[in-house]
């Protein structure tokens, strides 16, 4: 049996988003930022904070994964971590004014390559894959 990567959804759904994030990264890269930072300026880019456990649930990635992101957004004056009033052990972690300055840039290049991505597709077909790609999200978080 040979397989055929063009026929897994797995491979192609990997490959498209290796390429999603390195298109992203191109656009990012001028702002000093990346893909790996864009879980946290999706979830605070409103301005709110969050602890990390919320953070790392709402990105839905490991706890360590999220301690390590903070940590060098932290570094290079991204993020900043407050006490929580309701949790003393638990701190609150929001984007510093920096941060949410880029916040429009992040969002833009996102669209821009989601237009990129999308754009040999028609509105109908865009429809259509966004909704079956959250119904094999849907699938493959209730496994």
């Amino acid at each position: 049996m040979t397989f055929v990567r063009e026929r897994s959804a797995g491979y192609m759904t990997n490959w498209a988003a290796r390429l999603l994030a390195r298109a992203i990264d191109r656009r990012l890269k001028e702002h000093g930022l990346s893909s790996g930072h864009l879980p946290v300026f999706f979830a605070l880019g409103d301005g709110k904070a969050m602890t990390q456990k919320a953070l790392a649930a709402a990105a839905a990635i490991e706890q360590p994964t999220m301690a390590a992101t903070l940590s060098r957004m932290e570094r290079d004056g991204l993020v900043r971590r407050a006490p929580d009033p309701k949790d003393k052990r638990s701190a609150l972690v929001s984007l510093t004014p920096a941060a949410l300055a880029r916040v429009p840039a992040v969002r833009a290049a996102v669209d821009a390559v989601n237009r990129q991505a999308l754009s040999g597709l028609s509105e109908a077909e865009r429809d259509a894959y966004l909704a079956m790609l959250a119904r094999m999200v849907a699938a493959l978080e209730n496994a």
